[in-house]
């Protein structure tokens, strides 16, 4: 009865623990839920109306009161008549540019996968192991290589197999008893069961390859998609310097470029939309589709930005920069100048907010077309750029081990002889480059100038045919220069 009465309590008292983890995880699905719902259309749209309706307010704004009472000369005009006629020709020419370029990159898809690709079943792997896309800790891709590499292969025949374990369980079971005693104090100095060596010379280190019993360890499955084994050959393996020849370099102090194959059909496959991707596209959560050559999700034209209408969206805030600087410009200019001839002068309220709404986007405009010029030229998209970000975060890490804060000159010559053995991070490491600045920026706007300011066309670019930069072997993997073409090198 005793046991009994115990046995009850032990139930009460896990009861309540195992209805919280159920709560939690059924929390988390319905996250996951929400999270992998494409928005819907209104939602999507919203932004748009709100856009024209502050272009409209600018317009009224600026043509209504500024412009027309310098037009009619009233008392209280900021100017004269030929000012005023300047102005309103100037700002509407400026303004049609920018509701032409709106209109044409809110009309224009950014290409979708689904209108050239055909559904079709996961690729299936044999012998595969679990891997972390865009995973930034070494150790857990080091961890996932070495299980791959371990794997024990298949006997020839079944009964084979069972009396091998058979015999392995019936020697574990002898040798526990005399292991009983010695594993609580191994414990102390070890973790989940492994004693760290002792002359590993990355020890301690969280972003390079594990040491072997630590990645034994650390090896665990993933219900995400399975990747063939990766090549153990050079670029997985840390290569010396130029100048060290014969001397080893731990990974922590070398270049470890990302060495996951993307271009296989295992990370180019979309479990969400249930096939096989175009190279560079991506699968857009607010759209609930891939996208070809998915640069980001702009809220401002209620769609993505990708292969076939980025070149409009970068004319769009080329001529809305524009835009934003005459009037800005224009309405301070105007206004100071009238306060300080003026002594009674009151500066209309409704300008100043068109000043405030004209100020705050002439920096959001700049920097996004700056950004965007630099990308371009670079040949990535936004999605794209964030590894070449993670590449230099590590080598910054790898440096600070290597040089103290103060030593400048020592990091340059760590770059460049990186540089010498690789190439550039973000050109020649970078897949989609295609030699230079021009050819990668005409890609995308076009080879003609007047196609990088009028909104006229299609863009150049189809989003499913793209040149994969010989540096990089067939399955998407960075080589060392030592194996670039003859050419190239």
């Amino acid at each position: 009865m005793a046991q009994n009465g115990n046995a009850q309590k032990q139930k009460q008292q896990q009861q309540p623990e195992g209805q919280c983890c159920g709560v939690v995880e059924e929390a988390r699905e319905k996250r996951a839920a929400r999270r992998a719902k494409p928005q819907p259309w209104i939602v999507l749209k919203l932004t748009i109306p709100i856009t024209v309706g502050i272009i409209a307010y600018a317009f009224y704004v600026y043509i209504g009161r500024l412009c027309v009472p310098m037009i009619r000369r009233d008392a209280d005009a900021l100017g004269g008549r030929g000012m005023g006629i300047a102005f309103l020709v100037v700002f509407t020419v400026l303004g049609l540019f920018m509701v032409w370029s709106y209109e044409k990159v809110v009309l224009t898809s950014p290409g979708y996968a689904k209108d050239h690709v055909e559904k079709s079943p996961a690729p299936v792997i044999e012998r595969g192991f679990p891997t972390w896309w865009g995973s930034e800790s070494e150790a857990e891709l080091a961890a996932a290589r070495l299980q791959a590499s371990h794997a024990e292969p298949k006997p020839a025949h079944p009964k084979a197999e069972s009396k091998g374990r058979h015999s392995q369980k019936v020697s574990e079971v002898k040798e526990n008893g005399h292991r009983h005693s010695s594993t609580n104090s191994r414990r102390k100095t070890s973790q989940n069961g492994h004693a760290p060596p002792q002359n590993e010379e990355n020890v301690g280190i969280t972003d390079t390859v594990a040491p072997v019993a630590a990645a034994r360890a650390k090896a665990t499955g993933d219900k995400g998609p399975l990747a063939r084994p990766e090549r153990t050959e050079a670029p997985s393996q840390p290569q010396p310097l130029p100048g060290t020849q014969g001397e080893h370099k731990p990974m922590m102090y070398t270049r470890k470029p990302p060495s996951t194959p993307f271009m296989l059909p295992e990370y180019r496959y979309c479990h969400k939309d249930g096939f096989l991707k175009p190279p560079r596209a991506h699968h857009c959560r607010a759209c609930g589709t891939c996208v070809l050559k998915y640069d980001h999700h702009c809220p401002w034209i209620g769609q993505c930005v990708g292969a076939r209408n980025h070149r409009f969206f970068m004319i769009f805030v080329f001529w809305a920069l524009w835009f934003c600087l005459w009037t800005f410009s224009t309405l301070v200019g105007l206004n100071a100048r009238a306060a300080s001839v003026r002594p009674s002068f009151e500066v209309d309220g409704q300008q100043i907010a068109v000043m405030a709404l004209s100020g705050l986007f002439i920096l959001f405009t700049a920097a996004l077309y700056g950004s965007h010029i630099e990308l371009i030229c670079g040949g990535q998209s936004t999605v794209e750029s964030l590894e070449v970000r993670r590449i230099h975060e590590r080598e910054a890490r790898v440096l600070k081990r290597l040089h103290p804060w103060w030593d400048f000159r020592g990091k340059r010559a760590t770059r460049r002889q990186w540089d010498a053995e690789w190439g550039r991070v973000g050109k020649e490491g970078h897949p989609w480059w295609l030699g230079s600045a021009r050819k990668n920026w005409e890609a995308t706007m076009g080879d003609r100038v007047w196609m990088w300011f009028l909104p006229i066309g299609k863009s150049p670019d189809d989003g499913l045919h793209y040149q994969l930069n010989p540096r990089f072997d067939a399955e998407g993997r960075w080589l060392p220069r030592r194996e670039w073409p003859k050419e190239l090198q």
